[in-house]
């Protein structure tokens, strides 16, 4: 049997642009005449990835970003416009809300439905019954129409068929999100003890918290393609990253104070000034490489902060501080170093600020930003990790 499940090359979904009824028919003629309908939206493009039995992936991405319409390919609900899907098991998803279900049913007959579309009938069936019911538990309510179920109540029943047919690949699409507290505990534990039993999940979710706990690989998707596929920690850290920049971008910026008589030309981060997204490890050293301008000569002042890509101070340090002085590599520059030994910062999004300041370090010319983005996987809370120690109790034991 093959160890790949699931097998995308190159998939793709588009759409005809139709705002009105005419639309439609333009469109089948453009397809009818060229063979193509080049006037469309490209939902997905040129998206490859395999995965594994036994794995776990979390899909992510903004809303729009092709999520819901690479999992509908997948379970077969939709048909690739360019690309192939290759399944090696059977496929049990959790998508759009009552998705499979008849309104009019009543529960018990919804499960029997869904059940038979399964190839479970007669006596298998009578055997399976009391167990969705009893994991559902939504009492009566099992023999009402299911168009008087709440929203919760349609994913306790959804979720209840797929935990007892346990299927070789689990899709989920939000489920986590509706429902109460004790059934999102009681659908993660028994995702986990599925995974640890061998069963392959896919599951979209906007909770990072959720993608960290129960994936340990992670594709984010961005405008239809895929932007990182990875590590569950690394993407879903550069996820947030990309967030927390985007709703920073979204606050108006403050006019750049830049007089001219100093500035700041040109800043490296551990030798990159490539002015992209540093990538390190929590605990590893952090150099800040600086060159400066001064129109006049005089040694400028230089203050290093480090703040949260939402603009959030973490710490901040001026050569003034220190008494440290740059130094000069001609008449009107100057550069110098600083140098984070171990930085204990927490995984996250950090930008790095660099300020020109006047020689007495009190006031600042110029300013120059770059990213870094600590990887590595953590469940304490803040922005850095201090030394501490337990005292006046037992070590837990694992």
């Amino acid at each position: 049997m093959s160890d790949v499940l699931v097998r995308l090359q190159g998939l793709g979904k588009a759409y005809p642009k139709v705002h009105r009824g005419s639309d439609r028919i333009r469109a089948l003629m453009r397809l009818l005449v060229r063979g193509v309908d080049k006037d469309r939206i490209e939902v997905l493009r040129d998206v490859s990835l395999e995965i594994r039995r036994g794995e776990s992936l979390g899909l992510i991405g903004a809303n729009g970003a092709g999520k819901s319409t690479l999992l509908k390919l997948i379970s077969g609900v939709l048909t690739p416009t360019a690309g192939t899907v290759a399944l090696n098991g059977e496929v049990g998803a959790l998508l759009e809300l009552g998705a499979g279900f008849h309104p009019d049913y009543s529960g018990r007959d919804n499960i029997a439905l869904a059940a038979a579309l399964h190839g479970i009938t007669g006596a298998k069936l009578r055997e399976f019954l009391p167990k969705i019911i009893e994991f559902a538990d939504i009492g009566n309510y099992i023999d009402e129409p299911i168009k008087h179920y709440s929203s919760g109540m349609i994913v306790r029943l959804g979720f209840a068929v797929i935990a007892t047919l346990k299927p070789d690949l689990l899709i989920t699409d939000e489920v986590l999100a509706v429902g109460d507290e004790s059934f999102q505990k009681k659908c993660i534990a028994w995702m986990q003890d599925y995974l640890d039993g061998g069963g392959t999940l896919i599951l979209v979710s906007h909770s990072m918290y959720h993608v960290q706990k129960l994936c340990k690989q992670a594709c984010w998707l961005r405008g239809g393609r895929i932007e990182m596929l990875g590590d569950v920690f690394d993407v879903t850290q550069a996820y947030l990253a990309w967030h927390e920049r985007k709703s920073a971008s979204d606050v108006a910026e403050p006019d750049r104070m830049h007089a001219g008589e100093f500035g700041v030309l040109s800043v490296a981060l551990n030798g990159d000034d490539k002015k992209q997204v540093v990538l390190m490890n929590r605990g590893e050293t952090l150099d800040v490489a600086m060159r400066l301008h001064s129109r006049d000569g005089r040694p400028p002042g230089v203050a290093v902060g480090i703040v949260r890509a939402d603009g959030t101070a973490v710490y901040g340090v001026s050569a003034e501080m220190d008494g440290f002085h740059p130094m000069a590599i001609d008449p009107h520059e100057y550069e110098c170093t600083l140098r984070f030994a171990e930085l204990q910062l927490l995984p996250g999004s950090y930008v790095v600020r660099v300020h020109a300041m006047d020689t007495e370090g009190a006031r600042i010319f110029d300013t120059l930003e770059c990213g870094i983005t600590v990887r590595g996987s953590s469940r304490e809370f803040g922005f850095v990790q201090l030394p501490h120690r337990w005292l006046g109790g037992a070590e837990a034991t694992s």
